[in-house]
Formats: C-alpha cells, sequence, structure tokens
C-alpha cells in the first residue's frame, strides 16, 4: 500500500457491486429515504456490469404480448414448467419458495416496473427452452427489451444519478471489497482496496447486500465446480460472463458462516468463439446457434445421440460439446444470415439503436451484416465455395487435419437428401425439432424452412469453429424471500443480504438445473427490489 492508513465510509446500506442488482437494489432504497454506499470494482464508464453487453431477454407470465397472440399462460402453468425443467427437489425449499415468487410477482415487480420506465418489449414473444427429455416452457414466455440490456441499465443509472435524494447516494468505482466485517455476530460493512490509488478502505453499514454476480467470471471457478457426472471439462473453456464475478465474496460469506449451494449449477452455453474486440484475457462471445445445419465433433462425426438443435434444452447441449475440445457447424450463407444470432447487446445494433423498419426487414429477408461482420473479425469463421475447400479451411485453422473431406461431403450429402425429402424427415428426430420450431410465428420468422446446406443458390458455404463459453451461475448464496442471507442452520445472519446471482438469482439457486431462459436479468431486477422493500420495512 502507498498509504498505511484507511478511508472509512458510513451509510445505512452498503451495496457491494454495481451491476444491475445492486442499481436496482440502491434505487429502491433510495425511494425509501434510506442512504446507499455502493462499491463498485469496475470503472464509471462500465457501471452497470454484465447487463450492459446483455440481449435482455426475460421470462415473464400474464403479459400484454402474450394476449397479444392468445398464449394460454398462467403462475401456476409456469411453476409446474419451472420445478419440472429445474428438477426441483423436496430438499429446495428456498429454490421453490423465489420460483412461485417469480411466477406470481414478476407481472408486478418486473413486466410493469420496467415499462413504467418508458422501456418497450418487441411484440414477438419467442418459444425458447422447449425441453428435450424432459419438457420445458410449455408456452412462449421469453420477452425481449426493446433497446437490449443496456437501454435497461443507462435508464436505471439515468434515475439513480438524478434521484430526489441523490445526497444520501454514494458511489465508489474501482473498489474491490476483499473482506466482510463482523461486529458482535452482525454484519457491520466490509474492508477493500481502492485499486486507483493502491490504498485501503473500510465500509461500515447497518445492512450489507451482496451484489457481485456469480462464480462464472473465472474459468477456474467453473472447472472447480464442474458437474462430477459429466464428461471432464474441456481445455478450451471461454469467459463469457463479467470477470469479477469470481467468487470471492461468495468465500468471503462462507468464512462468516453464510450458506453456499447449488454451485456445480451453471447455465453455460455450448457456442462460443473468442470475441473478436476482446475487453478482457479470455474473453468469449457467445452465439445463438443456427438451427439448421450440421453440428460436428473435431473429426467431423454428428454430434448426438440427442438432436443439435437450439432452443429445447441448452444444458443438454453443453453437456454433449463437453466431450471435445471443439466442435464445428457446418451450414451456408443463407442458413447464417437467417438464423444466427449473437447473445448481446454489442453485436445487435438494430435493436440498441430501435432500428424497427430495418430490423424486421432483415429479419424477414435474412441480413448479412453480422455475418460479414463476424467472418471479417473472427478466424473461427471459414467460408468457402464448396465442402472440398472448406474441409482444406477446417483443417488449417485447427492444425490437426481430422476433417475427411470425402466423409464430410458424404455427411452433408445425407443430410440434405432427408432434409428435402418431406417423407424422410419425420424420421430425423433433429430435422422433426427444426420442424417443430417453425410451428410458433415467432420462431418461423427466424428459422428456415427446411433448407438443404449445399444448395448452389445458398453459397457460399460455413463453417464455425466453436468453444464451450461459462456464462451464468445458477447456484450462490442462500437467502429467504426477504434476501436475507441464511447460515449453515438455516437463519437469517443479521445484517447480511444477497441479491441477484449472487444468491442464484434467489434462495441460491432459483432454478437448479435448468433455467427456462430469460429468468436472469428480471430475476436480478425482483430480488433487488424485494430485499430492499423488506429493508425499508424492518425499518
Amino acid at each position: 500500500m502507498k498509504d498505511p492508513g484507511t478511508t472509512e465510509y458510513r451509510s445505512q446500506n452498503l451495496v457491494i457491486g454495481g451491476g444491475i442488482a445492486g442499481i436496482v437494489t440502491a434505487l429502491e432504497l433510495l425511494d425509501g429515504g434510506q442512504s446507499v454506499l455502493i462499491i463498485d470494482r469496475d470503472t464509471p464508464e462500465r457501471f452497470g456490469g454484465l447487463a450492459l453487453w446483455a440481449f435482455g431477454g426475460m421470462a415473464l407470465v400474464g403479459t400484454k404480448e402474450q394476449k397479444r397472440y392468445k398464449i394460454p399462460d398462467s403462475p401456476e402453468l409456469a411453476l409446474e414448467d419451472w420445478i419440472r425443467f429445474g428438477e426441483l427437489g423436496p430438499e429446495d425449499h428456498w429454490p421453490r419458495a423465489w420460483a412461485e415468487c417469480y411466477v406470481e410477482q414478476s407481472r408486478e415487480l418486473v413486466y410493469d416496473w420496467v415499462k413504467s420506465l418508458g422501456l418497450k418489449f418487441m411484440p414477438a414473444v419467442n418459444w425458447v427452452e422447449r425441453g428435450s427429455s424432459i419438457k420445458g416452457n410449455s408456452v412462449a414466455r421469453y420477452h425481449l427489451l426493446w433497446g437490449t440490456g443496456r437501454e435497461l441499465v443507462q435508464t436505471l443509472i439515468t434515475r439513480l444519478m438524478n434521484h430526489p435524494k441523490r445526497d444520501k447516494l454514494t458511489i465508489l468505482h474501482c473498489h474491490r471489497a476483499t473482506a466482510l466485517s463482523f461486529d458482535d455476530g452482525r454484519m457491520s460493512g466490509c474492508t477493500g482496496v481502492d485499486e486507483r490509488e493502491n490504498t485501503a478502505f473500510a465500509a461500515r453499514a447497518d445492512n450489507t447486500i451482496v451484489a457481485t454476480g456469480g462464480i462464472n467470471g473465472s474459468v477456474e471457478q467453473v472447472r472447480s465446480h464442474w458437474p462430477s457426472h459429466w464428461p471432464p471439462a474441456p481445455v478450451t473453456i471461454l469467459n463469457g460472463a463479467h470477470p469479477f464475478a469470481d467468487g470471492a465474496i461468495h468465500a468471503a460469506v462462507a468464512a462468516g458462516g453464510g450458506r453456499l449451494t447449488h454451485l456445480d449449477k451453471m447455465w453455460n452455453y455450448a457456442a462460443g468463439v473468442p470475441h473478436p474486440q476482446p475487453h478482457f484475457r479470455g474473453h468469449g462471445l457467445s452465439l445463438i446457434p443456427c438451427k439448421t445445419g450440421l453440428w460436428l465433433s473435431p473429426d467431423g462425426t454428428p454430434l448426438g445421440p440427442a438432436p443439435m438443435v437450439t432452443g429445447y434444452d441448452t444444458r443438454e447441449l453443453c453437456r454433449q460439446v463437453a466431450e471435445h475440445p471443439y466442435t464445428w457447424q457446418v451450414l451456408n450463407w443463407k442458413i447464417a444470415t437467417r438464423e444466427m444470432a449473437i447473445s448481446g447487446a454489442e453485436h445487435n445494433p438494430r435493436i440498441v439503436n430501435h432500428q424497427l423498419i430495418r430490423f424486421l426487414y432483415e429479419t424477414l429477408t435474412g441480413g448479412d451484416s453480422l455475418i460479414r461482420q463476424m467472418v471479417s473479425e473472427s478466424t473461427e469463421f471459414l467460408v468457402a465455395d464448396n465442402l472440398s475447400e472448406l474441409a482444406e479451411k477446417m483443417n488449417g485453422l485447427s492444425g490437426e487435419g481430422r476433417i475427411d473431406a470425402e466423409r464430410l461431403e458424404a455427411r452433408v450429402r445425407e443430410y440434405d437428401r432427408v432434409m428435402a425429402d418431406p417423407a424422410l424427415r419425420a424420421g430425423d428426430s433433429g430435422i422433426s425439432r427444426i420442424a417443430g420450431l417453425r410451428e410458433w410465428r415467432g420462431d418461423a420468422l427466424r428459422t428456415c424452412n427446411m433448407q438443404t446446406i449445399d444448395d448452389p443458390k445458398a453459397r457460399p458455404l460455413l463453417a464455425i469453429r466453436l468453444h464451450f463459453i461459462s456464462r451464468k451461475s445458477l447456484g450462490g448464496i442462500q437467502t429467504d424471500l426477504q434476501g436475507r442471507v441464511l447460515n449453515q442452520a438455516g437463519a437469517p445472519m443479521p445484517g447480511l443480504y444477497a441479491v441477484g446471482e449472487a444468491a442464484g438469482f434467489g434462495g441460491g439457486g432459483v432454478s437448479v438445473k435448468r433455467s427456462l431462459e430469460g429468468t436472469f436479468l428480471s430475476s436480478c431486477i425482483l430480488t433487488g427490489r424485494k430485499t430492499a422493500h423488506a429493508i425499508c420495512e424492518n425499518g
């Protein structure tokens, strides 16, 4: 340390973490007339955390958008889907309680609240995570925020900075909490380091709210908590989370007697590429993989046994690709322009910038600007005029020579033969799933109509090398419905709370094994608001 002295701060409430959950919690506490100190490790420009890059999807129940499409949803149906798909057991008391809270209160606490901020959802409701061996969403529930997570963050930050009680708010950027503090058995704040000045600080508060995100920003933590019944973790795991979500404060909570649970449950993705413009070491870009096309192992063998079609069971896709150091998707330009998307704000400018007409046009016609950008910026995107040339480029990229051109051509021919013959499609489980997706109007817009790969009219051909990519922690710090952190005996720890991903999005793992998708950003809002309300009500 340059300065042996320690700078001290005092507030009614200390929020550790400047992501969406922390910001929402702070806003609600200010609304309740309480003072707030936010400790944020990142820079002012990156205030908002991972939500700045988020796509902005939310699973919501009973909305106007659902009613417009005559989607017969209800809290009861959503809870049934949630418990079944997540495989919640009798021991998952608090995760189930938070799941019940979510399906019953997210309309008011998330949907209505977000709209009250002047934000809008896109009119189409998407049907994701339909399930494979275990049924997932029974109906379409995935609502996409117009403007993505970035606009939500910017709106909330503006609201925070212009709050009528702004004088009760202190924000410390580039400050890293390193330990939690206890006085007579009660949480009293934290100590840490001002990373700009390399000096120590101590923050004292009546209530300390952990909003530091999960553990998946640390690939080492992902490996450490890798599911024991899965294949060994791949050699390469890209980081698709926030690098500061490293589990350090989780460890501090545990050291103080708090309960951590379900850390081996994660919501990673099967299709990532190294970020062309990385923000940190190992930064990955999460693709929403195309449905139509061949998904292959490093030697060109089709993956399976379950069909590799996105939109059904993300966890199962991850389990299957984890067996390999990387995988391939082989497709063509037409398929890519119609079906491929990127899970984030920065590669979706039409949505970010509210370019509705352009967005609709590209959705209907297959705009190729994104594909051209990725081909020009990413070495993992390969383009060729024929399959022989494509095989050569695949071997050149891997440096392994494992792709045999003749076998690749044979596999593509067989795939195309089945795809082109209505009588054969029904017997192919993967193609049947593609057809099933097209039955819902929202998916039909983004899914090709039985498109073959080696179609001269749809060229050039593409191969994309894909890597396993970390995203979100499904487990975390266990909390009750007031957001209070529970100790090993299941009792609340005085003065200590957790919200958002740090709390496993509620209860230490509200989703348990699988998410219905769209329950992350919205759960950050839900847990932040409910926890702040409880703090204000309890004085």
